[in-house]
């Protein structure tokens, strides 16, 4: 009975949907207060019926209701009950049914909280997220039904995938699709603003918090995805360049780009051109994700491999609203003129720069990505395109990135001399240049990746610091530390974001260039060494888990006699779906991993261990995680606000009539 009910509810939620895109969009046009007022409890109710549904869906997978088609698919009686509830977005219905749960909920919390926003501005706003979410219902309606029966209900269920049964898949969808679904207010402001044929410092304003709140969900989403890869899959790693990986980042990397020229506008009310075509861009980019993981035009271990009838339904989901979005662009562009002007050394010129180097990276990723498949189908030629080529024809851009962030941060607005500038940070680029010779001449190799990597993180995250000190004025030392608790919590949140960028890519650095790595064949009770540290396999035992068989290896890790770890690698094996799956034993510590993966028994009764030390591996994860807080902190800056921000508009409009 539930489940036919949040069958009807999404039905309903459907409908509403409709409604609501319609209905206030006509009323702004006509300027009609009723038809637009439609909206607010349009969205609200889709919210409402919308989250029954997936709760209904939810109680199916928690009761194990193997009377549901999905259920049977993706669940077991014998699964710990987090994987139960997680089971529920851990398949591609499933994970549509959240993702129009978000597009609602994002678009009912814009009805609650965005009641300083012009009346016209709103109602189109909430009428193209709901064009969103009408698409996407219909799709899950017409294609992806996760609510269908099974005639004749089996005992128990084919089980989840054993690679999702996981902590950091449980959490990582929902924090993801957070932040692809979340750019799609950015969107719908953009459309609105479009169609309006406005947009000024005050839609900056509203437009930056919806985009920050996306970045900072999509950052930990990624991160989460990332170290899960980590430790799960066994195979040493945290980004392997992966289409599904990449189809998570390049949103990413355009909703930073998005950030930063969105202040642009609020502040000098230039590059709003440019600003429009980024929102509908990273947007677009997640739609063009969604066709990625959906089409089984590529594989991927995290991908849902369904049919091309899906995928093809996502084409024209994606070729709609990014066709007519940038038809739009292309006929009223020219009603977005740029009032600010900036000379060549300014702030507005470096976020320039910093736009145009997000921009080039991220379609550098997407080219790499999709080429294979524009190769197969035009000229029927198989290629592989892999980490040697991302890694060679994206870091430039970061790095470039990286050295001019510093600067611009210093700089005014409008006009500025770079040699002031520059002069402000001599002294950490001396230190930054100090740390990068030190671990040239401290490092066993000779690779320049290491101490240029370190050179670059400590250039930006002292560049983050000094830029922070600088805003405390010229008093006193006890002045200006009175004053800097008291800065704006944006300027905090720019501080740990930048400086999390810094971390993170200082250890990607040193993670690549002083990684150690051994793989053998270790038998009991024979000691054997990988670089500072003395491993002995001691025994192999096999356990039953409650969905799997263990074989679970002890292995004693010890450096000069002292005892450092005791590890336990195991491999496990999923009778149900007959799926094996590696459980990678890490020693955590904060300058360095010790990661063992236990493989197959040989024939002379020898064990595969493959052993890594991996320097500085939880800095690349806490730098992310520096880099969500500096966002969740901007976030809590009153500036950010969209009713702040509107009630500013509409007392300058009161004033000037």
């Amino acid at each position: 009975m539930i489940t036919e009910l949040g069958h009807f509810a999404l039905i309903l939620a459907f409908l509403i949907a409709i409604v609501q895109m319609v209905v206030p969009l006509i009323g702004a046009h006509m300027r009609w207060p009723g038809w637009m007022a439609v909206a607010e409890p349009a969205a609200q109710a889709q919210f409402l019926f919308t989250a029954f549904s997936f709760g209904a869906l939810t109680w199916a997978f928690v009761t194990s209701d193997f009377s549901l088609k999905l259920v049977v698919e993706n669940s077991h009686s014998a699964k710990p009950m987090l994987y139960k509830i997680s089971g529920t977005w851990g398949n591609h219905e499933g994970s549509m049914l959240l993702w129009v749960l978000i597009v609602s909920l994002f678009g009912a919390v814009a009805s609650v909280f965005g009641d300083g926003l012009p009346p016209t501005l709103k109602a189109r706003v909430l009428a193209v997220q709901a064009s969103i979410g009408v698409a996407f219902f219909a799709f899950l309606l017409f294609t992806s039904n996760p609510f269908l029966r099974m005639v004749v209900p089996p005992f128990d269920g084919q089980d989840l995938n054993p690679l999702l049964q996981d902590p950091g898949l449980a959490f990582h969808p929902p924090f993801l699709y957070l932040g692809y679904v979340g750019l799609s207010m950015a969107f719908s402001f953009a459309i609105a603003a479009l169609i309006e044929g406005r947009v000024d410092a005050a839609w900056g304003r509203w437009v930056r918090p919806w985009t920050l709140a996306a970045w900072v969900f999509l950052t930990i989403g990624i991160a989460l995805g990332s170290w899960w890869a980590y430790y799960e899959l066994g195979w040493g790693g945290f980004w392997f360049w992966d289409p599904v990986e990449n189809a998570s980042f390049m949103p990413w990397i355009l909703a930073t780009a998005l950030l930063h020229s969105a202040i642009v506008v609020e502040k000098r009310e230039s590059l709003k051109s440019w600003t429009i075509l980024l929102a509908i861009l990273a947007f677009s980019f997640s739609l063009v994700g969604t066709f990625i993981v959906r089409s089984g035009l590529l594989t991927s271990v995290h991908a849902f491999a369904t049919d091309p009838v899906r995928g093809v339904f996502i084409l024209y989901i994606l070729a709609i609203f990014t066709g007519g979005a940038l038809t739009l662009f292309a006929t009223r562009a020219q009603a977005m003129e740029a009032k600010g002007v900036f000379g060549v050394v300014s702030r507005e010129s470096m976020l320039v720069v910093n736009n145009v180097l997000l921009a080039v990276s991220c379609f550098v990723v997407f080219f790499g990505t999709l080429w294979p498949i524009v190769a197969e189908l035009a000229f029927d030629r198989k290629l592989s395109v892999g980490p040697p080529f991302f890694n060679a024809a994206f870091t430039p851009f970061m790095v470039v990135l990286g050295l001019v962030m510093p600067v611009g941060a210093m700089l005014p607005w409008k006009r500025g001399r770079l040699g002031r500038a520059a002069w402000t940070l001599r002294y950490v680029f001396v230190l930054a240049v100090a740390l990068g010779v030190t671990a040239w001449a401290m490092q066993s190799g000779r690779s320049v990746l290491g101490p240029v990597g370190l050179f670059l993180g400590s250039w930006m995250v002292f560049g983050a610091a000094v830029d922070l000190w600088s805003r405390t004025g010229r008093s006193g030392v006890a002045g200006r530390l009175a004053r800097l608790v008291r800065l704006p919590r944006a300027d905090w949140g720019k501080t740990l974001a930048h400086g999390g960028l810094g971390i993170t890519m200082f250890a990607i650095a040193g993670l690549t260039a002083w990684e150690e790595e051994d793989i053998r064949v270790a038998y009991i009770d024979q000691p054997f060494e990988v670089g500072a540290y003395s491993l002995t396999l001691e025994g192999v035992a096999r356990s039953r888990g409650p969905n799997y068989y263990a074989t679970t290896g002890t292995v004693r890790v010890t450096k000069a006699g002292q005892l450092v770890a005791m590890m336990k690698p195991e491999k496990r094996n999923y009778p149900v779906t007959r799926m094996p799956t590696t459980e990678a034993a890490i020693d955590f510590r904060f300058l360095r991993d010790l990661y063992v993966v236990v493989g197959d028994q040989q024939a002379d009764g020898g064990w595969v261990i493959r052993t890594y030390i991996k320097p500085l591996a939880n800095w690349i994860w806490g730098g992310c995680l520096l880099m969500a807080l500096g966002g969740l902190l901007s976030l809590s800056d009153r500036r950010y606000r969209v009713a702040v921000g509107a009630r500013k508009s509409r007392m300058t409009g009161v004033a000037a009539e």
